[in-house]
């Protein structure tokens, strides 16, 4: 046999699961092109086997990944070849807009069963997604048990504890030993969550007095008291906004915590793996709204974008409009002496500049909980003092380059007083305004930036011209 038959006969050989593995992730876990090229091309060759094979090597989240990479109808002809158990897997670890325009696809009776395969709060998720008509198809399909989770779960408002939540919980009454409770689970086995931190003692009203971490419930002896081993729990109430749980987890450093009706009763757990979840939503959300967008995901449309981008362009149009008639209140100023015109944009830049760095501090301490009424007033205090400071420096560096090229003194007087002005007011923008803004209730990371950039560009053409037209002219 020739070399080139023994080269070809290589490579025609299937290869293992990890070497798929090492084709399809990169060293950053992320997925490599050549192997969504691959999968593409298996389904456009109507290739069962090969894409079995390819899609065997990829974890559930990986595999939520290549369907973002696919194109629509890529992905219709990939959901055939997922059964019930992979789909369920995979619905949880997609992104809403790809969820949606999947579910379209997936038949009632299959993706009922793939729900009954998902946790709650999960298995809710994709409910929530259907349109009414499928919904009531897919849940008729479904046994009663977990159609009544299911409703119960979709009765709570959006991003509260208890959409959140998945209703599947360990819990042992108080006057059980650690041997009665891991008896009693080791027999009711089939009846436990899939993955679980905390055993809840509850009391005769079903209300979480403490809770055993699995930890500590192995490493005690058989007959010590759950009671007497117990810890303290953080309790979640239902409506709690989904922000505030991440706060909870984050400051406390919890794994899990019970959920609690409005009478107290233990409905329900949230652990941690949600709330990382929860936690880079969060933060991808405010990221997004400091530049007044939302999230453009692999497959948004552009009118969703441009819906989502325009009216923010628009108010602010309307700010920097009302902004240059300070610029026309002084046109003869400026045709006096064309230096101002090519100074201002530098003023009102590094005003602007200076303003975002003190409202993206404000906003973060926002959501972290680090600024209340209680600090308000230093923070506020110490961002002036910053502004003044770098105003100062700023302004002496821009004078000094202004004397440099035009050899005036007034001048580069003006210029740095602009300057330094103008980074005042920037601070008390960037840290008053999200301040006022969540204590009337709104989302401070928004609107801010349109009102910081105003106050900029106004008092930066305000303070140029006007020192301007007191010293020069």
């Amino acid at each position: 046999m020739s070399r080139e038959t023994d080269d070809l006969t290589a490579v025609a050989e299937p290869l293992e699961d990890e070497d798929l593995e090492d084709l399809a992730l990169g060293e950053d876990y992320a997925l490599n092109a050549e192997f969504v090229s691959d999968v593409a091309d298996a389904l456009d060759r109507g290739d069962a086997e090969r894409l079995r094979e390819l899609l065997s090597a990829l974890h559930p989240a990986d595999v939520a990944d290549l369907m973002g990479f696919l194109s629509a109808d890529a992905r219709e002809e990939l959901i055939p070849h997922l059964d019930p158990e992979t789909l369920a897997e995979i619905l949880s670890e997609l992104d809403t807009e790809i969820r949606e325009e999947v579910l379209e696809h997936v038949p009632s009776a299959t993706l009922a069963k793939a729900i009954g395969e998902m946790e709650s709060d999960d298995a809710a998720d994709v409910v929530d997604d259907l349109e009414d008509d499928k919904r009531a198809e897919v849940m008729a399909a479904m046994p009663e048990v977990e159609r009544a989770a299911i409703e119960t779960t979709l009765s709570y408002g959006d991003e509260t504890a208890g959409r959140l939540m998945q209703r599947e919980v360990v819990a042992a009454p108080q006057f059980w030993t650690v041997g009665q409770a891991i008896d009693h689970f080791r027999k009711e086995s089939e009846e436990l969550p899939e993955l679980f931190f905390d055993v809840y003692v509850v009391d005769p009203a079903y209300k979480p007095v403490g809770a055993v971490p699995v930890s500590l419930l192995l490493r005690s002896g058989r007959q010590t008291p759950l009671a007497q081993i117990m810890e303290p729990v953080n309790e979640i109430t239902v409506d709690l906004d989904q922000e505030e749980v991440a706060y909870i987890f984050d400051k406390y450093h919890l794994i899990s915590a019970p959920v609690v009706d409005g009478a107290g009763r233990l409905v329900g757990q949230i652990t941690v793996d949600d709330i990382v979840g929860v936690i880079q939503e969060e933060t991808e959300e405010d990221i997004l709204a400091l530049a007044g967008v939302s999230d453009a995901g692999r497959d948004a449309g552009m009118l969703g974008i441009v819906r989502s981008r325009l009216p923010w362009l628009l108010i602010n149009l309307g700010t920097e409009a009302l902004a240059v008639t300070v610029i026309g209140a002084f046109q003869a100023e400026i045709a006096k002496l064309v230096a101002l015109a090519i100074l201002m944009p530098i003023v009102s830049s590094v005003g602007g500049n200076a303003g975002t760095q003190a409202l993206t501090v404000a906003v973060r301490a926002i959501a972290a909980k680090e600024l209340n009424a209680h600090n308000a007033m230093r923070i506020i205090g110490r961002e002036l003092s910053v502004g003044l400071f770098n105003g100062g420096a700023v302004g002496g560096m821009l004078g000094l380059g202004a004397y440099v090229w035009w050899h005036d003194l007034r001048l580069a007087i003006a210029v740095g007083l602009a300057v330094l002005a103008n980074m005042f007011v920037a601070a008390i923008g960037g840290v008053v305004a999200p301040i006022v803004l969540d204590r009337l209730g709104r989302d401070p990371a928004a609107p801010s930036p349109i009102v910081v950039t105003f106050m900029t560009d106004f008092f930066g053409f305000l303070a140029l011209l006007g020192i301007a037209a007191l010293i020069l002219l």
